[in-house]
């Protein structure tokens, strides 16, 4: 597996930041932005910002020219030549750098303060979990408006929460280490009788109605299930008029007998339903045979059906080592073995199919990496690129949690502590993605690296979430959400070895209107972060 070489954080700056407002005396601010959020980002969220000289990128409108940018609140005031900077207003110089539409990620599964912060440093300004979602999502968002956030957030509706509800009499509590612990369960990857199917679809459509973007389908854990049951959600997707992402079941050529192709399966429901069915991490779940699936849903698109795609530039993925496609016999039949198996917060290499079983046994909510494909090898590295080449894919990172040795899920510190874990992806998705896809490779243009990052995820969400029209967007009206990036030194450098360095060259971003990311420093007195929500018809 390809372990990167470190980075040189790079302190050199063409860039600064003048008139940032501050006090010392706490002040109240808007529950909004979470019970962390201190008097100077209030002050600054009042404030109006010019950011002054970049080549200014709009996906939208299919702009890119030098301008200036006016940020005034939460919303773009101005865009052009030669904006004036009104009284009192922080300036930020951006000669010879980037500014566009902050990414928006549609797979993410960091809902904490230190994830999210791996996340600014990548450029990202909404951190959305759509592939597993939460349940119920009314805590959810509670919870995380409660405790602050840097990013705006928001959660889809938990298919696998209402069936585990259901089927095995669980509780959902919200949290996303009781959606990994549950994976493993054979009650939870049966299919449903017709009573069972009712009732979780029920679930399901009361989770819509309370804000949920969309349904979370992880049907790659429950890979033997009735392929009807599927058909019903998606059924059920197009009359609330919302998305479906999924985690598709296994491809034929890995498992003959699984029920139905998984990549087909998306296909066939969006044909057979309208829903809108998103394709989760191709790349992963695809592996070596990701040209055949690729080929499966161009065909379906062509065919109008309403299918999108995204991928990571990674050749191992993450999950729970209970998952069904952990089991040493799926393993054997991808051409891998329990040493393609890392165990996250040990970093133990699985070394036999008996150590597997034990530990998958034991502690099957456990994550671990598995390693799909060799980054070192110019076939492999082929094949994540085209991936993400694939017309219209866009970038999600399926960011994972970070854990301490000591157990704890979170921290406040910044620069995170050491010994942290995760996979690289948390902190590294995007700027590896445009390290790789445009600096180094020329594949994509800056337009498109911001179409594929922030317009297109956006564009995602418009029928469930009218909010996020304002998004993947840099025109006036739209939401003041930017990210200002240094185009020659922006890169990864997280390793598998060191999976929280965060990324550099993004030099500023902006949530809300509120800096998060300032002259390449974090701010860790900002959580502007707002719910989005679904309004499902």
């Amino acid at each position: 597996m390809h372990r990167l070489p470190p980075h040189p954080l790079r302190t050199g700056g063409r860039t600064c930041v003048r008139a940032f407002v501050s006090t010392d005396e706490p002040k109240a601010v808007p529950a909004l932005l979470g019970s962390k959020a201190t008097a100077g980002v209030h002050e600054e969220a009042a404030m109006q910002t010019l950011v002054r000289g970049g080549r200014v990128i709009d996906p939208g409108t299919g702009f890119d020219g030098p301008a200036d940018v006016l940020v005034d609140g939460d919303r773009i005031a101005a865009v052009g030549p030669g904006v004036a900077a009104p009284p009192g207003a922080a300036v930020v110089e951006a000669a010879g750098l980037v500014v566009g539409p902050g990414f928006v990620d549609l797979h993410s599964h960091v809902h904490s303060v230190a994830g999210q912060r791996l996340q600014a440093m990548d450029g990202v300004t909404t951190a959305l979990d759509l592939e597993a979602g939460l349940m119920p999502v009314a805590r959810a968002y509670a919870e995380a408006a409660a405790e602050g956030r840097p990013l705006h957030y928001g959660f889809s509706a938990s298919w696998g929460g209402a069936r585990a509800a259901v089927l095995t009499g669980r509780t959902p509590d919200a949290r996303f280490a009781s959606s990994l612990a549950v994976l493993g369960d054979p009650r939870w990857q049966r299919t449903s009788t017709p009573r069972e199917l009712a009732a979780w679809l029920a679930l399901i459509e009361d989770e819509l109605a309370g804000g949920a973007l969309g349904i979370g389908v992880l049907m790659g854990y429950a890979p033997t299930s009735d392929p009807a049951e599927y058909l019903a959600v998606a059924r059920l997707a197009a009359k609330a008029g919302v998305p479906t992402f999924t985690h598709v079941r296994e491809l034929t050529e890995v498992d003959p007998a699984t029920p139905v192709d998984g990549s087909a399966e998306v296909a066939r429901a969006a044909a057979e339903t309208g829903a809108a069915m998103h394709h989760c991490h191709v790349n992963s779940t695809s592996g070596r045979h990701v040209d055949r699936v690729l080929g499966t849903l161009e065909e379906s698109r062509r065919a109008g059906s309403r299918v999108t795609v995204e991928a990571y530039p990674y050749g191992a993925g993450s999950t729970a080592v209970g998952a069904a496609f952990i089991a040493p016999e799926r393993l054997r039949a991808k051409g891998l073995g329990p040493r393609s198996v890392v165990m996250v917060e040990t970093g133990e290499r699985i070394a036999d199919e008996a150590r597997l079983r034990l530990l998958r046994a034991r502690d099957p909510g456990a994550p671990c990496l598995l390693e799909f494909l060799d980054e070192d090898t110019p076939g492999d590295r082929a094949l994540l690129r085209r991936a993400l080449a694939f017309p219209d894919a866009v970038v999600a990172s399926d960011a994972m949690p970070v854990h301490w040795p000591d157990g704890a899920r979170d921290s406040a510190a910044w620069p995170l502590p050491p010994g942290g874990t995760t996979h690289p992806r948390t902190a590294g998705t995007f700027a590896k993605t445009l390290r790789l896809m445009v600096r180094e490779t020329g594949t994509w243009s800056w337009p498109e690296a911001f179409r594929r990052c922030s317009y297109l995820p956006a564009r995602v969400l418009d029928d469930v979430a009218p909010a996020a029209r304002a998004k993947g967007r840099l025109a006036v009206g739209a939401d003041a959400d930017l990210v200002v990036l240094d185009p020659e030194t922006v890169s990864d450098a997280a390793t598998y070895a060191e999976p929280t360095r965060p990324s550099v060259g993004v030099r500023h971003l902006f949530v809300a209107g509120v800096p998060v990311v300032a002259d390449g420093a974090l701010r860790t007195d900002a959580f502007p972060g707002r719910p989005l929500r679904g309004e499902a018809r």
